[in-house]
């Protein structure tokens, strides 16, 4: 896999890592994907970009409001040198595009770096506007090596990261079962997830 620079008049571009996603909630999954790649790839900053309407689910279950996922990013990532939360998908509304997000940055000082997982990275030619977003970005995989694969056409690198068999879907029917999201998020984000009662029904 290879690697992608690019520079400006100015000099080399600051590079900023873009790990989208529903983020209901956030867990440590994916704040290891976003230290990982900041530190492999000497990244300026990772956004962890909320979607507004993730199109590829929301047909398919009930999501919790942009407006409380945003909020436990915030949280999980307080502290985290380099991350942040991102509402660009949310101030522009309707479907979460990758492709429109990427658009949204200055592209003259920003060189973006997609982060996804193997699973994800698998199917980016099904992505909206796929040849576009192609064209637009260099793509960080993190996953272990005999996972990862990537369609042709598109600039990426692989980070390697510890395998941690974690995700939202399984965490959201924890509180519904009576057990603790204790260490699989952040602390903070618990207490969150508690007050507003997002997870018990």
């Amino acid at each position: 896999m290879a690697s992608l620079s690019r520079t400006t008049l100015l000099g080399v571009t600051r590079r900023v890592g873009i790990l989208g996603g529903t983020f209901d909630p956030p867990h440590i999954g994916h704040l290891a994907a976003a230290v990982c790649c900041r530190d492999a790839l000497g990244l300026d900053e990772v956004r962890l970009t909320v979607a507004n309407d993730p199109w590829q689910k929301s047909g398919h279950r009930v999501v919790t409001a942009a407006e409380h996922r945003l909020a436990m990013v915030r949280l999980a990532v307080e502290g985290l040198d380099g991350l942040e939360a991102w509402d660009v998908e949310m101030r522009r509304g309707g479907p979460s595009y990758t492709v429109e997000t990427i658009e949204d940055l200055p592209d003259s000082a920003i060189q973006p770096i997609l982060i996804v997982g193997a699973d994800a990275a698998s199917g980016l030619d099904t992505w909206h506007r796929a040849d576009e977003l192609a064209e637009l970005v260099e793509v960080a995989v993190v996953a272990r090596s005999s996972d990862a694969a990537v369609p042709a056409g598109w600039k990426s690198t692989l980070v390697d990261m510890p395998r941690i068999d974690v995700n939202s879907s399984e965490l959201r029917s924890r509180p519904v079962l009576g057990r603790s999201l204790d260490v699989f998020v952040p602390a903070a984000v618990v207490t969150y997830i508690q007050r507003h009662d997002l997870y018990s029904r």
